[in-house]
């Protein structure tokens, strides 16, 4: 009975050491994103082909943002390895020193679009605000015409966020083109709102303006360009958009380990392949140049990165955005009350 007793408390510490071994040996890669298609999304095409190829569980968390990864940089304890960033987020996260710079030698990825190689951001995926109306009205010749009222009379749905409405504002205004890149001409945009604000109904979901369009509650919108392309009876144009880039960024204090983990989920994600897999959720193209030629020439001219469209828009001033915040903020908010 001791003898049996014996062996039975040795095969128990083997099984033990054994799963502890296991335990030890998986490679464990944790992450933020913000959930829902996206985190979907990336689950599918990117989480299980890294498990598959290289053996690396990766573990979602959502949402993710400036505040976690701050709250885990003051902890100490780097939980996180990444986070999906807005650009306005990217930029807070490297004032605050919460994000290491990429090493884009070491991270050796396929091609991509250069302005997707920033110093602390990896650009996950295009988005664009474009211009978009009933298709039975005229088309705008431009954002002086769009904000026109009285040669163009009609609703304009506009954007409840000043980041999505005062660049174009001001270029209702007459900012230029050329200098919109560099920052926002406030002055413009606001006496431009002001002007039309007895015309404007007012959005926060980029489902609604498509929806606004198609009941006749707006003629004219401001609108993801996502959201309205395909949609029936709405048209729409890419010409003086405003590009901009979803980020990943890497989490100061992670380790070498995790940051070859890491570095290693981000390359798979310059795969033209991945990409063509993470529309199939999203509609917003990633980084690779090569992702129109795996897609129909039709698919190919919905992008933002579609040569035709990417040539007749304007990148975000994601820095002119960051340096003036408060300003913004402050000039906003006075403008939301007077209406």
């Amino acid at each position: 009975m001791r003898k049996l007793h014996a062996i039975a408390t040795a095969t128990a510490m083997l099984a033990l050491c054994t799963s502890g071994a296991a335990t030890a040996q998986e490679k464990v890669l944790r992450v933020m994103n913000s959930g829902g298609s996206y985190g979907d999304s990336i689950e599918e095409c990117v989480n299980k082909p890294l498990m598959e190829q290289a053996g690396i569980k990766v573990v979602q968390e959502s949402p993710g943002g400036f505040a976690k990864l701050q709250a885990q940089g003051r902890s100490g304890v780097i939980a996180n390895t990444t986070t999906d960033a807005s650009t306005g987020e990217l930029l807070r996260m490297v004032a605050a020193d919460l994000v290491e710079p990429i090493d884009w030698e070491k991270l050796d990825p396929l091609p991509m679009f250069d302005e997707a190689k920033a110093e602390y951001g990896f650009g996950a995926s295009f988005y664009s605000t474009i211009m978009a109306w009933d298709a039975e009205k005229e088309e705008p010749a431009d954002w002086v015409a769009f904000f026109d009222t009285e040669a163009n009379p009609g609703m304009r749905a506009l954007p409840d966020y000043p980041d999505f409405v005062l660049p174009f504002a001001a270029l209702g205004g007459g900012q230029s083109i050329e200098s919109i890149s560099e920052g926002v001409d406030l002055d413009l945009a606001f006496e431009t709102l002001n002007r039309v604000k007895d015309d404007v109904v007012w959005w926060q979901s980029g489902a609604q303006p498509p929806q606004l369009l198609q009941d006749g509650e707006a003629d004219y919108a401001i609108a993801w360009s996502g959201r309205v392309m395909g949609q029936e009876g709405v048209d729409h144009s890419f010409k003086d958009g405003m590009l901009d880039i979803s980020w990943w960024v890497i989490a100061k204090g992670i380790t070498d380990e995790e940051r070859e983990m890491l570095y290693a989920w981000l390359k798979l994600q310059t795969d033209a392949n991945v990409q063509k897999c993470l529309i199939e959720f999203l509609p917003y193209p990633g980084p690779s140049p090569d992702l129109a030629d795996l897609v129909s020439e039709e698919q190919a001219k919905t992008f933002p990165t579609y040569s035709a469209n990417k040539d007749v828009q304007w990148l975000v001033p994601g820095q002119w955005w960051f340096d003036n915040a408060d300003e913004v903020e402050r000039r906003w908010n006075e403008f939301k009350l007077s209406l």
